[in-house]
């Protein structure tokens, strides 16, 4: 795997609305094929992107507006809109899918309370990798992995479920073919192929939603196993055949997410290394330029299990002064405020591991499996005091590996397309042997044992 071009992706608040900076991101897109037609040529391309946010497009096939960050506060209130029309238990029981505010169904709802002409206006939406792909090919589709993030996909029948879109009184017409990952949207349009002088390649419909990718990279020849895609969420989950929605998964909020290949990742969506990475951006615009090495050397010299925080809770959602959000929320529970840089990532790092732990039991007792090991994937596994602490509170085996795991997902998927990989089976024995994984034993378990039941009342 040999990279040709990284980008940032920074979003924008404009007139009070949090924005993606999608044009930009489709030029960066642009450039990348520019450089790799130069770096000698591609047989395909496949986008991988975010769940739950769109673009809509009018009937002319443009874009309406930017599309709105999951981060935004338009959804503030519209989970309890919906709930008077939809039953909460129901809402589970139809799609298996996590309740989070950010998720695509409270946007909709959002959007029809608040500026109906929109929906109104609106031919076609689009999740973000199917625009993208929609800007290269002209083709219209969603794919399976991404639409079952919306909390608007019937697991059972594997479509839109028109019924609960109907009741929430969202057009149809806004809701495009669904395609499995895997399939072609359609070749690169001849505008771009002239424009860049690309090759006419297929534009594959990898597993789009980035987690879909990288559970693709997991290095294990087991059929169960847990992973942790460990990025700026932790997605904290396991690989089924089929949905697992019943009374448990429900108490537990855990999430029947679609898979390559219609396979299940059955997970909880924790907030992860956000935490960390806004809470550093607070410290610079404060004037304080820290690394995260710096913040990791800082935390390891603070006392341990002085403080916890609900890593999921509404107060860490939204951009802004995380570590104040943080001495508030544990002031408001009556623990220790921390009050230095380290006492507050020390909090973080801890609080996150417990909720790994608080998971790992979960998910074990849903499913009634023991799983022995932990596979953590994803940019997040360079940050190895998180490996460590996880080790530590889920007292098991860590292996951390693949770093690129969403590239390296996306790849294989493209190769299996393409008829040079069999199937997943065997394009995760070529990453397995592609990678070198780093190992962590626990070194501290009985410490975090005893210092779980206070993580578990102040949640």
């Amino acid at each position: 795997m040999e990279e040709i071009h990284r980008f940032t992706n920074d979003p924008v608040m404009i007139a009070g609305v949090f924005h993606w900076d999608v044009l930009r991101l489709f030029h960066e897109i642009k450039q990348g094929i520019s450089k790799a037609v130069h770096a000698g040529g591609f047989d395909a391309i496949g986008i991988d992107t975010w769940g739950v946010d769109f673009g809509l497009l009018d009937k002319n096939g443009h874009l309406i507006n930017n599309p709105v960050h999951y981060r935004d506060v338009r959804t503030v209130g519209m989970m309890d809109k919906v709930f008077e029309i939809i039953p909460k238990d129901e809402l589970y029981g139809r799609t298996g899918i996590q309740f989070a505010s950010l998720n695509t169904i409270f946007q909709l709802a959002a959007l029809r309370t608040k500026e109906p002409h929109v929906l109104d206006q609106a031919d076609k939406l689009l999740l973000m990798p199917d625009l993208f792909a929609y800007l290269l090919t002209g083709e219209k589709r969603a794919e399976y992995t991404n639409v079952s993030t919306t909390q608007l996909l019937d697991p059972n029948t594997g479509d839109w479920a028109y019924d609960l879109i109907d009741r929430l009184d969202i057009p149809r017409r806004l809701f495009p073919r669904i395609i499995d990952a895997g399939e072609t949207y359609a070749m690169l349009s001849d505008e771009i192929c002239e424009e860049l002088g690309a090759p006419k390649v297929p534009v594959i419909a990898v597993a789009t939603h980035d987690t879909g990718s990288a559970v693709v990279s997991v290095p294990s020849s087991d059929k169960d196993f847990i992973f942790i895609s460990c990025g700026t969420w932790s997605l904290f989950g396991t690989e089924l055949q089929k949905p697992v929605i019943n009374e448990t998964s429900f108490k537990f909020n855990l999430t029947n997410e679609g898979g390559f290949a219609r396979t299940t990742r059955f997970l909880k969506n924790i907030m992860g290394l956000w935490l960390i990475q806004e809470s550093r951006r607070q410290w610079i615009r404060e004037g304080h330029d820290v690394s995260y090495a710096d913040l990791e050397r800082e935390a390891l010299a603070c006392e341990p299990f002085k403080c916890f925080i609900n890593p999921d809770d509404d107060a860490f959602v939204s951009p802004g002064n995380l570590p104040k959000r943080v001495q508030e929320y544990c002031a408001r529970t009556g623990q220790y405020v921390p009050q230095t840089r380290g006492e507050i990532m020390r909090c973080i790092y801890e609080s996150l591991a417990m909720k790994y732990r608080y998971t790992f039991h979960a998910i074990r007792e849903v499913t009634g499996l023991a799983y022995n090991t932990i596979h953590m994937i994803g940019g997040g596994t360079k940050d190895r005091l998180l490996c460590q602490m996880a080790a530590d509170a889920c007292n098991t085996h860590v292996v951390a590996g693949p770093i690129e795991a969403t590239a390296t997902g996306n790849i294989a998927v493209q190769l299996i397309a393409l008829g040079e990989i069999k199937d997943l089976a065997q394009a995760r024995k070529v990453i397995a042997v592609s990678e070198q994984p780093k190992f962590y034993e626990p070194q501290n378990a009985a410490a975090y044992d005893e210092a779980y039941d206070r993580f578990e009342k102040v949640q």
